[in-house]
């Protein structure tokens, strides 16, 4: 008689898993993977995306920490400046019962003031207005996995930094599928959801901040003529 279990909220291995074990390639729902997850206070980073738990591994302070803390600096920036507009740095985000994210970073427009998401239990609810990922370089899962399911959900832009690549990919939701924004003549991009919202790629990418900072303070000056 086989005692592996047939329930999608138990890991596939030889035995029924026992309640706060959460491994990479486990197979969860989102009720199943948060509670396991909150009962592992010392682990820091996981995600369940399209149903498979992602988990952590050590961090490079030169192709993921350093670019992280540059991306919450701009859009921190944005949002302590604009009315309305919330930001969030590595928090868990319940989607669907297939994909709860710990994303880089948000933006979101407040529940009341019209945004899609809201606060309940310490989670955020639903898709914030705008994700931001770092990844490696295109084969990440940001560009794949979570790009479908942040698709699906309605996350209306979607912007990952390509580190090894030295390239920003930022994405708009048209009718239900993602389009690339296209960078200005002076390599700009520009947000469509967030008015003022300007990233000057090229000075991210070279780690020139008071030129990003100096690009967002131009945007966030247009919408106030």
């Amino acid at each position: 008689m086989s005692i592996h279990s047939s329930n999608p909220e138990t890991h596939t291995g030889a035995l029924p898993l026992a309640s706060g074990i959460l491994q990479a390639g486990d197979r969860l729902g989102q009720p199943e993977f948060l509670r396991r997850y909150a009962s592992l206070p010392a682990l820091e980073h996981a995600e369940l995306i399209e149903g498979v738990v992602y988990m952590g591994s050590p961090v490079s302070a030169s192709e993921h920490g350093e670019p992280h803390g540059k991306l919450i600096v701009w859009l921190g920036t944005f949002a302590m400046l604009s009315s309305g507009v919330a930001f969030g740095d590595n928090s868990t985000i319940r989607l669907d019962l297939d994909n709860v994210p710990q994303p880089d970073g948000y933006l979101r427009i407040e529940a009341e003031n019209g945004g899609q998401s809201r606060l309940d239990g310490g989670y955020l609810i639903g898709p914030p207005e705008l994700i931001a990922e770092v990844a490696a370089s295109s084969v990440s899962h940001d560009l794949h996995d979570k790009y479908r399911a942040y698709q699906r959900n309605g996350v209306r832009e979607y912007l990952v930094w390509r580190v090894r690549d030295r390239a920003i990919d930022w994405f708009s939701l048209e009718s239900g599928r993602y389009a690339p924004i296209a960078t200005d003549d002076q390599g700009i991009l520009r947000s469509i959801v967030f008015p003022g919202l300007w990233l000057n790629v090229p000075a991210m990418v070279e780690d020139r901040m008071k030129d990003v900072l100096a690009t967002l303070e131009q945007g966030l000056k247009s919408t106030s003529r």
